[in-house]
């Protein structure tokens, strides 16, 4: 069974002896996972040029989506107002604190909030929330996962957290077999327990396979929430050969195999829009799109080759995937964050602060209250009854 219950990741509660034996080997794993994020950067860049494309917010996110036939449910207002709800009530406990509106990108068909108090106290159902994690993230698990300190804040409210470990270079296909098998093995809690998967980056299009691939894990899924999601793959993967992503198998620290050597593959556009125009989202899970993109300025140096690669399609794009590639058809738009590919998930700097002013230089985000506010959001929207008649309660489902 793959799952890490309840777990973070604390590098300083490794014993090797004394205190200046524990600040070389975190000096050593800071300098290993360096590697590893420039060679995982560099595979997937391909060749930089300068933007091209006007950065504007005048464009409807929604509109390059619900041409797919699929219509999206626009929950970007009520997602806001949790947002900001919860940064004014615990913001300032957390490092990469902001104010709301620079964590949140504002569009202009956006509409206005509902004004409906935002409940902060207690999480008030039972909810296991579950992390799969991204490209190659297996191979440095040991050494960094994501989202690992907002799932211990998400602990802290009463929320039971978890992670399905994944083949990091395994086809989503694969992985979605493997997710299958952890939800089947782990079991709830107790019956009235309900499992919300998260999907960061290629976690996402893992889920989605997996969830459309196996009856019996829909049934156990109460809703999917993608984090900088690859929902529609990265262009990036296009011209990046596979046999490249099968080094971070023989690097040192690296703690993977190689799997199906699928990933890159299932990353392509025409891949995603193949199974996404063949397939039906299937019916009792909620799904729930949480975007990333930031100007060029706000993007970690390693990202921003990937960065100007996309610009020549996009400029509305996190270093890794272009801001509508990362909507699931048919789900419920949360919204877009201001943050690169990393930032929004994975907390570098702050597991190694040596990191920060070399390689992850824009890695500082508020990821406990972003999180916080996603599952809040998913939890309202479970606990209110259907058929309401509100714009904000429609199916979530994609439509045949």
């Amino acid at each position: 069974m793959r799952i890490w219950e309840n777990q973070a990741i604390s590098t300083s509660k490794v014993i090797f002896g004394g205190n200046a034996s524990r600040q070389r080997h975190k000096t050593v794993r800071s300098r290993i996972l360096s590697t590893l994020l420039a060679l995982a950067a560099f595979i997937v860049a391909g060749c930089a040029s300068q933007p091209g494309t006007p950065y504007t917010l005048d464009a409807s996110p929604l509109a390059f989506v619900d041409q797919v036939g699929a219509k999206t449910a626009d929950q970007r207002a009520r997602f806001r107002e949790i947002v900001c709800a919860v940064n004014e009530e615990s913001g300032r406990d957390f490092p990469g604190y902001r104010p709301c509106s620079e964590i949140v990108h504002f569009f202009y068909d956006e509409p206005p909030g509902s004004g409906k108090t935002v409940y902060l106290g207690a999480a008030r159902s039972k909810l296991h929330i579950a992390v799969v994690a991204g490209l190659g993230a297996e191979c440095f698990a040991d050494q960094i996962r994501p989202l690992q300190f907002a799932l211990g804040h998400l602990r802290s409210l009463g929320y039971r957290t978890s992670y399905i470990r994944v083949d990091g270079l395994s086809s989503s296909a694969r992985n979605g077999q493997e997710i299958r098998d952890a939800v089947i093995d782990m079991g709830l809690g107790t019956a009235d327990e309900r499992l919300i998967l998260v999907g960061y980056s290629k976690g996402a299009p893992d889920i989605i396979e997996g969830l459309v691939a196996y009856p019996e894990l829909q049934e156990r899924v109460a809703a999917v929430i993608t984090v900088a999601g690859a929902v529609g793959g990265s262009p990036l993967s296009n011209d990046a050969p596979e046999w490249m992503m099968s080094l971070l198998e023989y690097l040192p620290g690296s703690d993977c195999e190689e799997g199906d050597g699928r990933a890159l593959e299932s990353l392509r556009p025409a891949i995603r829009r193949q199974f996404l125009s063949t397939h039906s989202l299937p019916e009792g899970t909620g799904y729930y799109s949480l975007g990333t993109f930031a100007p060029r300025e706000q993007i970690s140096t390693p990202l921003r080759d990937g960065y100007d690669e996309l610009s020549k399609i996009d400029p509305r794009n996190d270093g890794q995937m272009i801001f509508y590639d990362q909507i699931v058809p048919g789900g419920a738009l949360l919204g877009f964050v201001k943050s690169d590919h990393w930032a929004v998930g994975m907390p570098i700097a702050r597991q190694y602060p040596t990191l920060a002013p070399y390689v992850v230089d824009r890695n500082a985000f508020p990821r406990e209250v972003v999180l916080e506010a996603a599952v809040r959001h998913v939890e309202e929207q479970l606990l209110t009854p259907p058929h309401v008649g509100t714009e904000d309660q429609i199916s979530l489902k994609r439509q045949d």
